[in-house]
């Protein structure tokens, strides 16, 4: 009753510790709120409850812009004072949301001087996707600081716009973030001038949400991707974003959703262990950054809400396109590097699937995943599905229709069916841990028929505790929490040394008969504790013994024969530890 008592208070203290964390759903920065009026209160009463909102607060409420009206989404000046005064006046009650208008941001790296190759649409194996398509008949709305129509995209369809920053139909770009991503989408190519595009027969759609300065709000965003996906769209991109979760955008976004739009986001540019906002939503798919080595960009958000990688851009390469000096206006090459140019290339291939024929985006998001190359090592999730592979897309959506027979193709030839599986963009090893677990309880039932002994939750524990650990929570992602307490809870003993780095390697330290050496000699004497050493120990030689089968890495031994001696050594020393410690009990009783 009492072990009863303490694990409720566990889980009680766990799940109150996680609905208090704050995350990243919280962090944004504005300076305005949005109120999301209900529409069955009608009209008259609506502009009733906006004339008491500006005589009680002295604020001038306003339609976000001409296309609010409908939703009856008003903006007004303010801050958190203001915002935690709406949420507790009556207003609450007439409206659906009251909620932080958040400024999201262009991702980019300041610009160094220009690079003269493309390796980016190389190493994206575009040239066999053009092979088949160029992405004719498909239009992709960029959602940015608008588009310049340079010379290197004169070429280039373009279809209506708006800028939602100024309120007119003309999205030019005053910074120069947007004109470069549309040219990564769909950049004049063949034309003798200049540099190339990936889908450069697409449409391109020109939404202007973020101004000069690069920073745009939550509602201009919301409307833009509402219009795009009211204006024939086929792919979105956002090549920008930020702290702060919206019901405002999650509900635009599902909108662009069910009307058969594939929307996609940059995943940031700090370094953090979670996509940001809007590439978390659901129905966004999040890029992270690669460099021209393939390597993870180190800018690069990686874990939570990143379904794949593309290239992005270091400081040994970056993303050369045609964009504006937003000095002078004038059309420059310039090179830029963040997950602001990853995006574009996920968009772009998007474009040339739905051009082959695939026309739902649960499969265009299907096929880009399953298409893409696989890293056989991503424990904390810098590249979601993998790197992104054009003329693989293109190739398996040329197929037709998607079946399980493509699909376990799919996981057969990128290693997937040696024993992997995903919990929010995580993979975790799922064979070699029940093997760990089967091996040490296949240890101590033949050890049980030599020495017998009483079978105790202590005694499961330590087997799980020196064999596999709690494996399913290793790369469970929780929303923002941070991700090293659950590869902790979810490594076992031998694994702990390099668990907190997420690293594969085991520490010689943990991973020998040490520890549970250690335990026996000062457990053996107690009357319980002494039954969860001698566990550990063979929960031990079992993890020991299946990593030697399957990936002997150890620090300072490498990963060839000399660490699989060692771990075989060490996992017999473990199981002749148990046994003594257990032909010791038995003459003792």
């Amino acid at each position: 009753m009492k072990k009863f008592f303490f694990l409720c208070l566990f889980l009680i203290g766990l799940g109150w510790a996680i609905s208090n964390f704050p995350g990243l759903a919280t962090q944004g920065t504005y300076d305005s709120i949005v109120l999301d009026f209900r529409e069955d209160i009608g009209n008259p009463d609506i502009a009733k409850r906006v004339e008491e909102l500006a005589q009680q607060y002295k604020v001038t409420p306003q339609l976000n812009s001409e296309f609010s009206k409908e939703d009856n989404v008003y903006v007004v000046k303010g801050d958190r004072t203001l915002l935690n005064a709406l949420r507790k006046s009556n207003l609450a009650k007439d409206t659906e949301y009251i909620e932080p208008n958040y400024i999201y941001s262009a991702y980019e790296i300041p610009n160094d001087p220009m690079y003269v190759k493309q390796w980016n649409l190389r190493s994206i194996n575009v040239e066999s996707a053009w092979n088949e398509t160029k992405g004719s008949g498909t239009t992709v709305a960029v959602i940015d600081t608008g588009i310049t129509p340079v010379a290197d995209l004169k070429e280039t369809k373009f279809v209506p716009g708006y800028d939602f920053v100024n309120d007119r139909a003309e999205a030019y770009d005053d910074n120069g973030h947007g004109t470069h991503v549309a040219g990564t989408v769909a950049q004049s190519t063949n034309n003798n001038y200049g540099v190339a595009g990936i889908a450069y027969e697409a449409a391109l759609m020109p939404l202007k949400v973020l101004s000069g300065s690069g920073g745009g709000t939550v509602s201009d965003i919301a409307e833009a991707i509402k219009f795009a996906a009211d204006n024939g769209a086929d792919v979105i991109n956002m090549s920008l974003g930020g702290g702060g979760e919206s019901q405002l955008m999650e509900e635009a976004i599902d909108y662009a959703y069910s009307k058969g739009v594939v929307i996609i986001a940059a995943a940031g540019n700090s370094g953090d262990s979670s996509a940001s906002y809007p590439a978390r939503y659901p129905h966004v798919i999040g890029v992270s950054a690669l460099g021209p080595n393939e390597e993870k960009a180190d800018y690069s958000n990686f874990g939570a809400g990143v379904d794949i990688s593309a290239p992005g851009g270091s400081e040994l390469g970056k993303i050369l396109q045609s964009t504006i000096d937003p000095e002078t206006g004038a059309e420059i090459f310039e090179g830029y590097q963040g997950t602001s140019m990853a995006a574009p290339h996920v968009a772009g291939v998007a474009a040339l699937i739905k051009a082959s024929g695939v026309t739902e985006p649960d499969q265009i998001r299907s096929i880009l995943l399953q298409s893409s190359r696989n890293v056989t090592e991503d424990p904390l999730n810098h590249f979601g599905s993998g790197h992104l592979d054009a003329g693989a897309a293109v190739q398996l959506a040329q197929r037709g229709q998607i079946n399980f027979r493509d699909f376990f193709r799919w996981l057969r030839d990128n290693g997937y069916l040696s024993p992997r599986f995903w919990i929010d963009g995580g993979a975790v090893a799922l064979l070699p841990k029940i093997a760990m677990v089967l091996g040490s309880y296949l240890l101590a039932f033949i050890m049980r028929n030599y020495f017998p002994f009483q079978w105790t939750w202590g005694f499961s524990g330590g087997l799980m505790a020196g064999s596999s650990g709690f494996f399913f929570l290793r790369n469970l992602f929780v929303f923002d929490l941070p991700q090293w307490p659950m590869r902790i809870m979810g490594s076992s003993i031998p694994e702990l040394g390099g668990a907190i780095n997420g690293s594969n390697m085991l520490n010689p330290l943990f991973a020998s008969v040490l520890i549970p050496g250690i335990l026996i000699v000062l457990l053996l004497g107690h009357q319980q504790w002494k039954w969860i050493a001698i566990a550990m120990s063979i929960g031990f030689a079992s993890c020991l013994a299946v990593n030697a089968v399957i990936s002997p890495a150890v620090w300072g031994l490498g990963t060839g024969l000399v660490a699989q001696t060692f771990l075989i050594v060490n996992a017999l020393l473990c199981f002749g530890l148990a046994h003594l410690a257990l032909k010791t009990e038995a003459q003792s009783a």
